[in-house]
């Protein structure tokens, strides 16, 4: 005899607005498992069944609602788990709704169709769901169940990694040494989470390369170089054959099959996920080759009265490890519950990963298996960019792509697959305005889908704003819930709202991103006005209304909040929070280059230095084997230092009188001069003097985007003045200043702001030109774009600056004389700061031996990166062999191009 279902005592009181009471014989639909996807399909259901047919249960093992597994990580930010909430609360008061946690389901019975649970309670039901996800997979290695290794699937996972992390950290002197067997996803995300927790971090890989299943062997190597970049250290082609205990008990090496080991202190496993089908195989129901409950085009099971849903569900003969192809699913099966006939669209495998400021993303068919395929590349290792888009055999329509370092064109390109592309293809992997295109330009059309996770396309975001009254970025997602799951897709979807408005005569919204209902401007004046010193206290007291709990920000509002505060005080761009917001080269305070080392770039004010000076250059660049070039700016540019070098070689430039050129940041980069009347005997004023004045006044001035200037001494304009931001020209009577000269990929030449002024008024008006333009700019907006959308244009600049127009004058300067007065050597402060030197460490169990990977040859009396023909060639030897008098002399090579067509 069947047991008798569970049946709650008494209904609780309701409110007479919450919706329909569900009828005493409403068909009862259970739903096993507490995740994302089972979130889904209760709150499609809900939203579908407006006369309440159906009364849903969710049994839940974890003991909360569902949370959202994709944003785990910013868990370690913020100590609340209910920040990771999914959807509306209110969703799990509804009458027709019940919600039980801690609930583990044993056994299903489907011929009485009843569900058992550890605790002996049973629930009927008519329908089931089985939405149980997958678990974490622990690879059969010898020490994986010693105390400190960790999964990282769920929120109690997570606690546990933090609080063993914290313990360790109380326990030693040293940073805490952690290890993560498996390089996908899930695994550079657990690589993030030891970093967020101040551990030191290793990547293990089996295979050749990162994220081998989303991005191809170019991709994978251009990511290994980013992720270095940031101190996490990469071991690819590596098998982990034991854990090793300490003389406590706990982990405390690795060991490895080529003979390599590891010291660590904990271990995340990340080595992949399992369907948890072990309900459905003990109730006599069919599974995949490799796992998973088997079902139809309709996720039903063979089973009538049996559906699966998200990653426990083998479809088309496979499971399905992404929260978008779940998401379809639960709508698939609300629709069939509701007499719809829908089916499983497909997987829509593309995923995107930013960690720390890299980005990286796949789509379509990423690695050119389809017959005929053409593979574009765009390779730009100086940027730590790799995009690859792979094509028809026409070259036409858009397959796949695979977007290392810079995914901006992800949004617009991904709702393309399988359609053609417009003008030359190569022109979506160039960067942004090379050829004319913007990011995001691609003409969508209405049947494109935009958001893969939620199934949005972009005619259902225009029918939004066109006829359902959406008007901004905020009110499209609330109604269309485009861009609420992972948020990839939010960049796009702002442009197409911006366009219908735009087409509409409605003035579109300047927001920053959606943590800020405010422009960089209106941010700038929050933060100077209110004192606010942190990044979260800013987002906590100004983030835009509405904003979910636990929202940490993004790739756009934190890079420009840094750039304010270090606009507004004199905070060490590394002291607390600041250190995570900054872009990629600001975390090291180098330039990365293609083979993973850095640029050394001291400044020298005006291309002025002492002969005593350039020995100390020279030495240095010879003792660390780095190759010299003098820079377009009159500077001495030194190539090749690993990053564990960095620390030592800006002790030798710091004690010889040198300091940081800034070449990294977003902010003064020189001021470039001739030699003047001092020596020229065509110059008419001292423009070297007044180059190295500015530059020393400007130093270290953070901006929407990196400014330079130059001063000539006369008419003959040897110093480019006029392709700045700020040019000086010397006259007989003073100094004409111009502003808005731009280089890169649209040239500006700069227009005359004032004439004939007094050094004394000259300072003042450029004061008050770079305090106005850092104020009132747009985020990576140069000077040329910012006059001519700033209000009044160049008159209205001229105005403001040397008229006063707005009142503002004193203010901006003694905003500029603050900056002078508290400017400080960012590297002095980091050499004196030993918390700040950990972080330039090349691997954490061996903090300076070099990259192995790292080899030379030698061109022109110096070394240069080797390329794969000369390292195949023997003709490379490896980054020990400092001296570039002992590096083999090859053939030279000529590179090819950076685009490339490959069959």
């Amino acid at each position: 005899m069947s047991p008798e279902p569970h049946v709650p005592d008494a209904e609780p009181a309701r409110d007479p607005d919450a919706g329909p009471t569900p009828a005493r014989d409403a068909p009862r639909l259970v739903v096993v498992g507490g995740g994302m996807v089972a979130q889904r399909l209760v709150e499609a259901l809900r939203d579908r069944d407006a006369g309440g047919a159906w009364h849903v249960t969710v049994l839940a093992e974890e003991p909360r609602a569902p949370y959202d597994r994709v944003a785990l990580t910013s868990y370690f930010s913020g100590r609340d788990p209910e920040d990771l909430s999914l959807g509306d609360p209110a969703l799990w008061s509804d009458p027709l709704v019940t919600l039980v946690r801690d609930a583990t389901v044993t056994a299903v019975d489907r011929a009485a169709r009843v569900v058992t649970l550890a605790d002996g309670r049973t629930w009927a039901y008519d329908e089931l769901v089985l939405a149980t996800g997958s678990r974490a997979f622990v690879p059969p290695i010898e020490g994986t169940d010693l105390p400190g290794v960790f999964v990282y699937r769920t929120i109690d996972d997570v606690a546990a990694l933090r609080g063993w992390v914290e313990e360790q950290a109380s326990r030693w002197d040293r940073p805490v040494r952690g290890a993560v067997i498996g390089g996908g996803l899930l695994g550079l995300e657990a690589a993030g989470a030891l970093q967020a927790l101040g551990a030191q971090s290793t990547v293990i890989q089996f295979g050749t390369h990162l994220m081998s299943a989303q991005v191809d062997l170019g991709g994978g190597e251009a990511l290994r170089r980013l992720i270095q970049s940031l101190g996490v250290a990469v071991r690819v082609d590596t098998a982990t054959t034991r854990l090793r205990a300490n003389r406590r008990g706990t982990v405390g090496r690795l060991d490895f099959a080529d003979g390599g080991r590891l010291d660590v202190d904990v271990v995340v496993v990340a080595a992949g996920v399992q369907p948890r089908d072990e309900l459905a195989r003990a109730a006599g129901l069919p599974v995949g080759p490799r796992g998973g409950v088997v079902v139809d085009a309709a996720c039903r099971t063979p089973d009538p009265h049996v559906w699966a849903a998200g990653e426990v569900a083998c479809i088309d003969g496979g499971c399905i490890g992404l929260v978008a192809p779940g998401y379809a699913m639960a709508e698939v099966v609300v629709d069939r519950l509701l007499g719809g006939a829908a089916e499983f669209p497909g997987a829509d495998t593309a995923t995107k990963l930013k960690l720390a400021g890299v980005d990286v993303a796949s789509f379509g068919d990423a690695f050119g298996t389809t017959p005929g395929a053409l593979e574009l590349v765009h390779s730009d290792p100086v940027a730590g960019v790799y995009t690859k888009l792979v094509l028809s055999d026409d070259a036409r329509t858009l397959l796949g792509g695979v977007l290392v370092g810079d995914a901006s064109a992800y949004a617009a390109l991904r709702p393309m697959v399988g359609r053609e592309l417009t003008g030359d293809p190569s022109t979506y992997l160039l960067p942004e305005g090379a050829s004319g295109r913007s990011r995001g330009s691609v003409d969508l059309p209405d049947d494109a889908a935009v958001c893969s996770c939620n199934n949005i396309t972009a005619g259902t975001i225009r029918h939004a704003v066109t006829d359902g009254g959406c008007t901004d970025l905020a009110a499209v997602k609330a109604c269309t819930k485009a861009g609420t799951s992972c948020g990839s897709c939010l960049p796009l979807v702002k442009k197409v709202v911006g366009t219908e408005l735009e087409k509409a005569g409605i003035t579109v919204s300047t927001t920053l991103c959606e943590h800020f209902a405010l422009s960089r401007r209106q941010l700038f004046d929050v933060v100077r006005v209110t004192g606010l010193r942190t990044f979260s206290e800013i987002l906590a007291q100004h983030g835009a209304p509405g904003l979910p709990a636990g929202a940490r920000g993004c790739d756009i509002c934190k890079p420009v909040v840094a750039s304010v505060l270090s606009s507004l005080d004199d905070g060490h761009v590394l002291d607390g929070d600041r250190a995570t917001l900054q872009d990629t080269n600001d975390h090291v305070m180098a330039n990365l280059q293609k083979d993973g080392t850095y640029s050394v770039v001291p400044r020298m004010p005006g291309g002025e230095v002492t002969p005593e000076g350039l020995i100390t250059v020279g030495q240095v660049a010879k003792d660390f084997g780095l190759y010299t070039k003098i820079t377009g700016g009159q500077r001495v540019d030194m190539f090749g230092a690993r990053l564990e070098q960095l620390p030592l070689i800006w002790r030798r430039l710091v004690d010889a009188g040198f300091e940081s050129g800034h070449a990294y940041g977003k902010s003064l980069r020189t001021v470039k001069s001739c030699v003047g009347q001092t020596w020229c005997r065509y110059g008419v004023q001292d423009s070297t003097s007044l180059a190295v004045a500015l530059e020393l006044r400007y130093r270290g001035l953070r901006a929407p985007h990196k400014f330079k200037l130059g001063v000539s001494g006369c008419a003959r304009e040897c110093a480019e003045a006029r392709a700045k931001d700020v040019g000086i020209i010397a006259t007989d009577h003073g100094w004409n200043v111009y502003v808005g000269g731009n280089g890169g990929f649209t040239p500006r030449h700069a227009q005359l702001l004032a004439e004939d002024l007094d050094t004394e008024t000259l300072v003042r008006t450029v004061d008050r030109f770079l305090m106005y333009y850092i104020r009132t700019a747009d985020r990576l907006q140069r000077t040329a774009p910012w006059i001519e959308e700033v209000e009044g244009g160049l008159a209205g600049v001229r105005a403001v600056v040397l008229e006063d127009s707005l009142g503002i004058a004193a203010e901006l300067d003694a905003a500029m004389a603050a900056h002078v007065d508290r400017y400080e050597d960012e590297w002095r402060a980091t050499l004196d700061d030993p918390e700040k030197l950990r972080r330039f460490a090349s691997f954490v169990n061996a903090p300076t031996t070099p990259d192995p990977s790292l080899a030379y040859v030698t061109e022109r009396g110096q070394r240069r990166p080797a390329t794969a023909a000369e390292r195949a060639a023997g003709l490379a030897v490896p980054v020990d062999a400092v001296r570039p008098d002992e590096v083999p002399t090859g053939p030279v090579l000529v590179a090819g191009p950076a685009l490339e067509v490959r069959a």
